[in-house]
Parts: structure tokens; C-alpha cells; sequence
């Protein structure tokens, strides 16, 4: 799975999801390009390959049956 994937299992999945709209991916900066996707079986992870604005680098986690985003302890 890529990125582009990984965001429309989650728009589809999740229609009231706000982490891909243009105005949050504006607000830090952020691209499609920007993102890469390792999948660790029970949840993908989607991590940036550079740092957006203010060194923001942190990694967002979906789950992998129903693609919401999750907390990192609940993985």
C-alpha cells in the first residue's frame, strides 16, 4: 500500500476524517509526496520522509481493518 492508497481507504472509510484535507495538509506544510507507508500487520504507519513546518517529522498510525487513525498506545 502507498500513501495515496493508505488516504482513500480513509476517506472512504472515515467521510468526516480531516488528516488529508487540503487546509490540514496546508496548515503544516505537507504534501502527498512528502509521505511514505510501512505496514506492520495490525496497523499501517504513515511517516514523512521530511520534516514539514516546525520540524514536525512524527509518524501517524491507521488501523489496518477499518483505516481510522490511531492513538500510539493503542497500537
Amino acid at each position: 500500500m502507498n500513501s495515496s492508497e493508505l488516504k482513500y481507504q480513509y476517506e472512504a472509510n472515515n467521510p468526516q476524517g480531516f488528516f488529508f484535507t487540503r487546509d490540514t495538509m496546508r496548515f503544516f506544510g505537507d504534501t502527498m509526496r512528502n509521505y511514505g507507508v510501512v505496514n506492520h500487520g495490525s496497523h499501517y504507519e504513515l511517516w514523512r520522509k521530511r520534516p514539514v513546518n516546525g520540524g514536525l517529522s512524527s509518524s501517524a498510525f491507521f488501523s489496518a481493518d477499518a483505516f481510522k487513525l490511531i492513538d500510539l498506545e493503542e497500537v
